[in-house]
This record gives structure tokens, sequence and C-alpha cells, in this order.
């Protein structure tokens, strides 16, 4: 596919290359909307949006850059507990960057519009909740969560504050997502059974498992070990702790708040479902037996309302490659999400004339076959038609978490409704959760999507 196609060409047209076709060319009409609308004003030096930074870790400072991409949008301040990370920021964006231990400090500032909250899990709502009292946008990384009563104090607070938060999930702004929900609301893959999803990791690989590098100047100096706490048990300083927070229960929520939000924000956006009503997950620590106490290998089973099972696998244990998946079976055929596309397949049915017909007399077996045929001129009589496949390949380069912010950044100027607000990033990061009770708990637990809480 050529690198001169845009998002909206992919969406209209999808750069199909296909060997058949599966859908009419009134669904295709549907199948291939326009994209939305690109911003009604164009940015200038008197129309910036100024964004500060509140956790600048590996996510931080690997996803800002992007942020900066967008038209019209300047970073002014940072902060973060550990002192080696504000220099880095101060290196990277400039002395005149303000650089702090104290978001608060941030949050003071008149000149800072919106906030990129990244910080460990258990200071999501609290950030995400302070900076919209203090009048700020946010785009919350995902899960929006740390513990479930974490989800109605920042839906709550957005309403009466009546401040932008989006929740940072990238697939739900994807043009390749965008295409797989349109091709499966045009029927290109008929009634969805099974969802499966996976996201494997090679254990030799340490930092895909929440191993991340502790520098040697980490102390009690240049970390501010009590603010990154917070309401976490107050324990004495541990760099590990403070560097690969993911390991721990008490700041993060393991594979399932990383890896299983990203596929459950994918199946909401493209299914249009609230949610599961029940879940049951198993696994254990396999591997990565260093003190944490969260699960390197976990699998979860989810029954949807819209009679739909769907089944999430993360494998930090894997001696291969790193490995994504994301496969939606419909009766009508397969979609597949992988390789920077989309992947549709689809084999004609009936598969065979009859079961049984080889037990009938010769004549009756020809008669047979001679109707089948005038009946399904398409199928080979072997009943071995070969597959229909369409694949739809996103430009070369395609990043969806410039989508995202370019969707965010424009909704801060709008204020039109963001693409994920804070109930969809409930629902999306409650749901996976509900792996980690279950696995915990050792038992199936029942969940209400609509009114989003345990049952």
């Amino acid at each position: 596919m050529s690198e001169k196609l845009n998002r909206r060409d992919f969406l209209r047209t999808g750069s199909v290359m296909a060997t058949g076709s599966l859908l009419t060319e009134e669904l295709r009409a549907e199948a291939w909307a326009a994209p939305e609308a690109q911003p009604a004003r164009a940015t200038s030096a008197n129309d910036q949006i100024q964004f500060a930074l509140i956790g600048a870790g590996n996510r931080g400072q690997g996803i800002a850059p992007i942020a900066l991409q967008v038209p019209g949008v300047k970073l002014v301040a940072a902060a973060d507990c550990y002192d080696g990370r504000l220099a880095h920021c101060r290196e990277v964006w400039g002395d005149s960057l303000l650089t702090t231990r104290d978001y608060r400090e941030i949050l003071a500032r008149s000149d800072v519009d919106a906030v990129l909250v990244a910080t460990a899990n258990h200071w999501h709502m609290q950030a995400a909740v302070d900076a919209m009292k203090a009048g700020k946008d946010v785009y919350l990384e995902k899960p929006m969560i740390h513990l479930y009563s974490d989800g109605p104090e920042i839906i709550e607070t957005a309403r009466q504050t009546q401040r932008i938060l989006q929740v940072g999930s990238q697939r739900v702004s994807s043009m390749i997502y965008k295409k797989a929900k349109q091709l499966i609301a045009a029927g290109a893959i008929g009634q969805i059974s099974v969802i499966n999803a996976w996201w494997d990791r090679n254990p030799n690989y340490a930092v895909m498992a929440f191993d991340s590098t502790i520098p040697p100047d980490a102390s009690p100096e240049t970390i501010d070990w009590p603010r990154f706490l917070g309401s976490a048990p107050q324990i004495p300083f541990n760099s590990e702790h403070f560097f690969q927070w993911q390991k721990w229960k008490a700041y993060g929520n393991g594979v399932a708040g990383d890896l299983f939000v990203h596929l459950f924000s994918g199946t909401h956006f493209i299914t249009g479902s609230h949610g599961p009503t029940r879940a049951v997950a198993m696994g254990g620590l396999r591997y990565w037996k260093d003190g944490r106490d969260q699960p390197d290998v976990l699998l979860g089973l989810f029954d949807y309302p819209e009679g739909f099972n769907l089944h999430l696998r993360v494998n930090f244990v894997q001696g291969a490659a790193e490995n994504e998946g994301f496969v939606f079976t419909g009766s009508e055929g397969v979609l597949e999400i992988s390789g920077g596309g989309v992947v549709v397949r689809r084999s004609p049915r009936p598969m065979t004339p009859d079961y049984g017909i080889s037990t009938f007399a010769k004549a009756t077996q020809e008669k047979f076959l001679a109707e089948f045929q005038k009946k399904y001129p398409s199928v080979h009589p072997s009943g071995e038609p070969a597959e229909v496949e369409e694949r739809y390949a996103a430009p070369s380069g395609y990043n969806d978490v410039y989508d995202h912010f370019h969707n965010f950044f424009n909704v801060v100027r709008s204020r039109r409704p963001v693409v994920e607000d804070p109930v969809f990033g409930f629902r999306a990061a409650g749901a996976a959760l509900l792996a980690n009770v279950s696995y915990e708990q050792g038992k199936i637990v029942q969940w209400d999507p609509e009114a989003m809480q345990i049952r």
C-alpha cells in the first residue's frame, strides 16, 4: 500500500487487497463512511494549548513527545518523584520547563490548560480529580482506576467540574479499529460468537515483564518516597517498588490493568458493548518468582450479554518474540487485527453438498449433485471452495497514540465529547480488573456493566 494513503482514504476505501468480495455495495457504503471531520479551527501562536506531564516515567516520557507532534501544543511543566527524571525532562525540553516533585505546584499555574497523568496506577484517581478541580482538562493513562471506588469519584468530578477527561487507551482512536468496527457493523463476519485476544512476551526481555531499570543514584535523597507511596501501605524505601511498581498490587493492577484493559477497550469500541456480565480467570507466577505479587501468566474468560464470549491471555513466559493477536469469530467469517491492519476471511457455505451423500445410490448422488450445482454454482462439488479474503492495511508508520492525542486536544478546544470518556474508561478497566478479583478469589465473578459494579 502507498505510504501516501491518509486516514480518510483508509476508512473510505480500506486499501483493500482481496481475492473476493465480502460486502454488497450497499454495505460497503456504510462500512466506508467518511471519518470524523478535522478540527474547525486552525492553531496559531495565540491559540496554543499548554499542557503539563504528571508522572515522567517510562510511559509519560514515552508518549509526551507524541503529544507534542500535535500542532499548537506546548509542554510547560513536568512532575515526578525522582529527580533524575526531572533532570532528563529539562535536558529534552529545555531549562525553561518547570519541574517539580509536587504536581500541585503545576495545578496552581494559570498557564496550564491540560495535564497528562501517567503516574503509577494508585495515583490515577487523586491526580485526575485534583487536576479537574483546579480547572485543568485531563488525559489520564489507562487503566483509569486502581480500585473500583476510583471510578465513581472520577466520573462525578468530571461531571461537576465540566472538565474534559479522556482515558489513554489509544485503540479507541485507531483507524485500524475504526475499520474493524465498520466492517463488523456492516455484517462482514455475521454474528460474533467468540473473541480471542492475547499478548505474550519473552522473559529474556525483562523490561517487558515490568522489570524497568533502576538507576544507580536511586535513594531517599533523589526520590520523594513518601509522596510516591501516597495512599499505599507505608513501607521503608524500596527502589524496586518505585521503578518496577507494576509488579505489586499496592501500586498497579498487573497484566490485567496494563494489557487486558487495552483488549477490553478494543472489544467494547468495536462491538459497542458496555461489558461482560461474568468472568473467571486463572494463572500464576510461573517464571518471575522475584518477590512480586502479580501473576506473570493470566487467562480470562468473559460472558457478554450480546451473545459472545471473550477469551484473553497474557503470558510473560513465552520463549519467542512478543506476540499480540485479536481475532473476532463470527457466523459468516473471521476478522483479525494484526500487523498494522485488518484481515477478513470467509469460506462460503455450504462447505459440502451434504454430509453422508456417499452412502446413497450412484444415480441419487448424481441427481443430488446436479441440483446442488444449480443452486450453488460458485461452490465446487468437492465441497472445497476457495477461501475469500480481504485485507486492509494502514499507512506505513501509522501511530494511533498520535490520533488519540489529536482527538483529545481537539476536544480541549471544541468542548465536544471525547472519544474515550470516564464512563467508557471505567467500564473497560472495571471489566479488566474482574480477572484479578476472580484469580485472587478462585471463583466466577458477576459484573453489572450498566451500573459498573460487582454483583
